[in-house]
């Protein structure tokens, strides 16, 4: 299994700290925030990972290299502008190959378990879906939610329960055949569309999940690390036990 991590973003609620220097390589507890996701990816065995960059990649690509010093094997997928999330994500797609992959936001943390992947992607292999998202509750700053979440696990328009994307999910090809590569284009329109012809699913997390999106929620994330309120289990141990249809 292949997985992508979303790297391209300016960052601009991060500023000035993303000015010189790209969101994902800002450090919580002691290493950068794409390092986290990096070990934790290859402790669940998927260790081929995509990497798109477009604001300063190239000091994402000096950081990382080739991905040997975390066990991982690392390609970049270079954006001369930020194409948003799908579009992003159709660019890579050569780099991806035709089975379902993993997408994970470089700008989040959580200690949700990535091999999970492996039955979430057999799912929508054998139901002919296109998308499986994690979902957590809404937090304070997202209050409305995104989707839907039904009991048996399928992403709705109404009904359910309504949470908010953790920006951690299961895709399959067919879901970004129509963007055309190069193309800026966001993900919710095609998750939108998923959800209608009913080829999309989820799971709720109810475990720890930050959306790294200021510098304040970044301080106080580094502080719970530090302090070992979160994080006390190592990259890709925990938290699948905290993973439930509903």
């Amino acid at each position: 299994m292949r997985a992508m991590i979303l790297a391209a973003g300016r960052g601009e609620r991060m500023r000035p700290l993303t000015d010189t220097l790209p969101k994902p390589l800002l450090r919580v507890g002691g290493q950068p925030l794409i390092v986290w996701h990096i070990r934790r990816l290859v402790a669940a065995g998927i260790a081929d990972i995509v990497i798109n960059h477009a604001w300063l990649g190239e000091r994402i690509e000096a950081a990382l290299g080739d991905g040997a010093a975390f066990g991982a094997r690392l390609r970049y997928s270079p954006e001369p502008r930020a194409l948003e999330t799908a579009g992003g994500i159709a660019q890579a797609l050569p780099q991806l190959g035709d089975a379902p992959f993993l997408v994970v936001n470089g700008d989040v943390w959580c200690d949700w378990d990535p091999a999970q992947a492996y039955a979430q992607a057999g799912v929508l292999d054998a139901a002919r879906g296109q998308a499986w998202l994690l979902m957590v509750d809404n937090p304070e700053h997202h209050p409305q939610g995104d989707f839907h979440l039904l009991e048996n696990g399928v992403l709705a328009a109404t009904g359910g329960r309504r949470l908010t994307y953790a920006g951690i999910g299961v895709y399959h090809p067919s879901l970004f055949a129509g963007v055309q590569p190069g193309t800026p284009a966001r993900l919710a329109p095609l998750l939108v569309e998923a959800i209608a012809r009913g080829t999309a699913r989820g799971s709720r997390h109810d475990g720890r999940w930050v959306d790294v999106g200021t510098p304040q929620r970044l301080a106080e994330l580094d502080a719970m690390l530090a302090s070992g309120t979160i994080g006390a289990t190592g990259p890709g141990e925990s938290a699948g036990r905290n993973t439930s249809e509903s």
